[in-house]
């Protein structure tokens, strides 16, 4: 549930200049693989954050609920007497996240050295920028709230079942229907398929650690709610790309990263988007396998054979 601190926060130009160029690097980096492009729309990014700072055009209100002196250290104060936050400090946070994950290709492989690989670069892309934020900034603009807003009603374990239904229904003929599948490696011996269920299980995780506790979080500190999940969904839709989620995938992954967004909003719970996230991917794991090979999981009426 958005709070009375976010529901002050508005749209100024500088700043959402600044966050549109760097999440802008996103697409750069993952859709056309041009680094140079992205290292420049970072460049021009955090260059606006500075002029937001500098220029006073940050939202005054951001963090007078939240923020103290302990947690704001180096943050200008507004005119109502609270810190507000670095727009540079923290849109860099988002930055360094993009630079170690481009580190490596995102291509989905299953053999022990890209697994080290993606475990080291997408890790980093999450601990770096916490770090960073935590010990050299002094502040806090990312987090790991696991159990947010409390127990989960039976809205929750309804939206947790509707998930399942939705991704039975839709994935098999996305994925087999468009032969985006076949971005993934095949598998065809339980090691790759135990592989397979440990990876896509892994990366689903992540997304949340990244998508919604870094990046959302980091915008929630600067825009109203709508555009801080825009913002993210951007990022969110454009890693899923390289990763495999091609052809009309994004017509899928765009509604699914705003909808993370606004659970994540109403609950504050990471546990609750992670099952969300979790229960999807058990369905794209078992679609892939079957796409591989039709005699497992042959569960799926829309699979276009």
């Amino acid at each position: 549930m958005r709070t009375d601190t976010q529901l002050k926060l508005s749209v100024k130009p500088w700043p959402t200049i600044a966050a549109v160029l760097t999440v802008l690097a996103a697409p750069a980096f993952f859709v056309f693989d041009d680094v140079l492009s992205g290292a420049v729309l970072l460049v021009l990014g955090l260059a606006a954050a500075w002029k937001a700072d500098r220029g006073g055009c940050a939202n005054p209100m951001a963090e007078a609920e939240r923020a103290t002196p302990a947690r704001a250290h180096g943050a200008s104060r507004s005119s109502y007497g609270a810190r507000i936050p670095s727009l540079l400090r923290d849109l860099s946070l988002v930055a360094i996240g993009f630079g170690v994950i481009r580190l490596i290709p995102l291509h989905a492989e299953l053999d022990d050295w890209a697994m080290l690989r993606f475990t080291l670069a997408l890790g980093g892309a999450v601990a770096v920028p916490y770090l960073v934020s935590r010990f050299v900034y002094r502040d806090r603009a990312t987090g790991f709230p696991w159990r947010g807003g409390g127990r989960w009603g039976a809205l929750h374990w309804s939206w947790l079942a509707g998930v399942l239904l939705l991704g039975w229904l839709i994935l098999p003929f996305y994925f087999i229907g468009s032969g985006v599948y076949r971005n993934w490696p095949a598998v065809d011996s339980p090691e790759l398929i135990a592989r397979l269920f440990v990876g896509v299980g892994a990366v689903g995780i992540w997304d949340e650690l990244f998508f919604i506790c870094t990046v959302f979080a980091v915008m929630l500190r600067h825009f109203p709610a709508w555009l801080a999940n825009a913002l993210q969904a951007v990022v969110f839709v454009s890693f899923l790309w390289e990763l495999g989620y091609r052809a009309w995938g994004p017509v899928l992954t765009i509604p699914f990263a705003l909808v993370q967004g606004v659970i994540f909003l109403r609950t504050r719970s990471l546990g609750y988007v992670v099952t969300v996230h979790l229960l999807f991917d058990a369905v794209v794991f078992a679609v892939l396998v079957h796409a591989h090979n039709p005699e497992l999981f042959d569960i799926f009426p829309t699979a276009p054979y």
